[in-house]
């Protein structure tokens, strides 16, 4: 980012509206509107948070659209700088030439994410917060939601600050000890330290204990319909979803890709995968397919075992084989059974008629809970946060090693110091000058 820049953006979706929204961030975003705006008082001249009902004209003076338009200046705005809003018609052409009028006048065209990029870099919200903004636009369930909005209120920053506070607590006395050595101050006693050092390490190992959480918040668990070709797995997926989305057919091997839809089961969001069916095939197009089934099965949560009750047992079939991880459903349950299944255990189900279909959704919910896949907490990392606090923590486990060698404070002080860069990475606060303002503020140093 380029300080000065003025930039200018269509904040909603593509497509048709009742409304759309452009909005002009940066120092000259005021000088913008008052070229574009014409009403009953230039925008410069606007009470902040107040909407104005005026006309925005093109270079040549003509009229666009009508408009209603807001100011709202520094840094009492999302982004910290003076912003522009201008909520005009949601036509495409309309709101594009709307955001063609900012650009002309100066402001040039956002990136992605920048508006709230400048908000982090201006100090509006830390890194987390910035992240549960996309993770608040692609909640798809109740707790997803409920934790990209505790996010976005801080509540996953303030664990973070908390532990990072915690560590430039601990750094202060080990670099006043060796840094001042002639003001006779002391580091904390070993079992002390260790103590203090190990209620972080705690803190920052329950933090990384929700990552699988997070996971599934933000992206769902992973559940894989497969079996042979023509057991009705793409009628399955059907029925949990609701609606018919696969075309379903007799013939053998109608899927040959990979189809992924999301439902909302009882709060937590399952993604379905329907693949293409297993068998020994000709078909160049169809044995990529089965590759690709292979390859989501490696990667599933869940698996659900789509088997047709009516046919014969496949040899290689065993319940024994099956795992944690797998359900195995015996569908078509509405035509005899075949003498091969007899006293096979599985759950029996009916497609056509959606018998058993309410016990599979729990018996999926039971497995999610049982793998600890379902979420219980809204406070939950993702990859980025546990990449850093993974880090953060084998730096302080090698510190905590240290100080059970009695070494020289100053391997402790290495290590402590790559645990608060790397859980500062989380927030985006990485100053190792509050170390030493900590120092100043604890002891009389230079008295």
């Amino acid at each position: 980012m380029i300080a000065g820049e003025t930039i200018a953006a269509i904040s909603t979706p593509a497509g048709e509206g009742a409304i759309a929204l452009i909005r002009v961030s940066g120092v000259d975003a005021i000088a913008v509107a008052d070229k574009i705006f014409r009403g009953k008082e230039k925008p410069s001249r606007f009470a902040s948070q107040v909407q104005h009902f005026g006309e925005i004209l093109d270079g040549a003076d003509r009229l666009i659209d009508q408009v209603m338009l807001s100011i709202h200046r520094a840094p009492a705005s999302y982004t910290g700088e003076d912003l522009v809003e201008i909520s005009c018609h949601g036509g495409a052409l309309v709101s594009a030439k709307v955001l063609e009028a900012c650009l002309r006048a100066g402001a040039r065209a956002a990136r992605p994410g920048e508006f709230t990029e400048r908000a982090f870099l201006n100090g509006k919200m830390d890194l987390t917060q910035a992240e549960a903004v996309i993770d608040l636009i692609r909640a798809k369930t109740d707790l997803a939601l409920r934790s990209a909005t505790e996010q976005l209120e801080g509540r996953l920053g303030e664990n973070i600050t908390k532990i990072r506070d915690e560590l430039i607590s601990l750094l202060a006395h080990i670099d006043a000890s060796i840094d001042f050595p002639e003001e006779g101050i002391a580091p904390d006693e070993g079992k002390t330290l260790r103590a203090r050092l190990d209620s972080v390490r705690e803190e920052i190992a329950t933090l990384l204990a929700t990552a699988d959480q997070g996971r599934i918040l933000r992206d769902g668990v992973r559940v894989v319909i497969y079996g042979a070709t023509n057991a009705g797995k793409s009628s399955v997926l059907n029925r949990l979803l609701g609606y018919d989305r696969v075309i379903v057919s007799e013939t053998h091997g109608t899927t040959r890709d990979t189809i992924e839809e999301t439902v909302n089961l009882d709060g937590v969001p399952i993604r379905l995968l329907d693949t293409a069916g297993l068998r020994a095939s000709a078909s160049e197009l169809e044995r990529e397919g089965i590759a690709r089934t292979e390859k989501s099965l490696q990667l599933a949560d869940l698996r659900l075992h789509i088997a047709d009750r009516n046919a014969r047992r496949p040899p290689h079939f065993d319940e024994r084989a099956c795992d944690a991880n797998e359900i195995v459903v015996l569908n078509k349950s509405d035509l005899p059974e075949n003498s091969d299944w007899k006293n096979f255990r599985a759950l029996r189900i009916s497609c056509m008629t959606g018998e058993g279909l309410p016990q599979l959704q729990k018996k999926i919910l039971a497995r999610i809970t049982r793998q600890n896949l379902r979420p219980e907490s809204t406070v939950a990392i993702n990859t980025r946060h546990r990449d850093c606090l993974r880090r953060a923590l084998e730096s302080c486990d090698r510190a905590r090693a240290a100080l059970g060698k009695t070494l020289s404070p100053e391997y402790v002080q290495v290590d402590l110091n790559e645990a608060l860069r790397a859980v500062g990475e989380v927030i985006g606060a990485i100053d190792v000058e509050q170390i030493l303002d900590s120092v100043f503020g604890q002891f009389c140093i230079g008295k």
